[in-house]
């Protein structure tokens, strides 16, 4: 794993294949990074699937209300659904959507993000202006490349643990 420099702001993603380490940009998106430490911290992020997975674009997930693979889980309506929390105004910045970057998943608006997520697998950048950037993977990104594909997975990995590294 990558040296942690800011440990509030770092979170730790627990896949099958290993830890993914993964640096908020709160100077960036103040609004979709707090509300990730707020899911991981309250444990809704556990055991949530990767429930959009395409090869050579990005993998999704962050569907606490219908990702959840524990319980009552219905894949098909995974990737439906948020948080009990308000959806997020959007952050755009200048950033760009490259390799390894976490980008807030939204419908048409893009007022509408909540707590899906998706981490780039290569430099999307017809994405830039669109879609909040608040992260980047520092270390672990071989996991997320081995991330099961498809629309939905009809094995989908998931999250096992998400949580921030201060906490860990």
């Amino acid at each position: 794993m990558a040296e942690i420099k800011d440990p509030e702001n770092t979170i730790l993603i627990e896949l099958k294949g290993g830890t993914v380490q993964i640096e908020l940009l709160p100077d960036v998106a103040p609004k979709h990074s707090e509300r990730m430490k707020e899911l991981a911290r309250a444990g809704q992020y556990d055991n949530v699937v990767f429930h959009r997975v395409i090869d050579g674009f990005m993998a999704q997930t962050g569907d606490v209300k219908n990702g959840n693979a524990s319980g009552s889980f219905n894949l098909r309506m995974a990737g439906t659904g948020g948080s009990d929390l308000p959806n997020l105004p959007a952050e755009f910045s200048k950033l760009p959507h490259d390799r390894g970057t976490i980008g807030a998943a939204r419908s048409q608006s893009p007022d509408s993000a909540n707590s899906q997520f998706f981490i780039n697998f290569s430099d999307n950048h017809f994405l830039n202006g669109q879609y909040t950037v608040y992260g980047r993977v520092t270390s672990g990104m071989e996991h997320v490349d081995a991330i099961v594909r498809g629309e939905p997975p009809a094995e989908p990995d998931q999250m096992i643990s998400v949580k921030v590294a201060v906490d860990a």
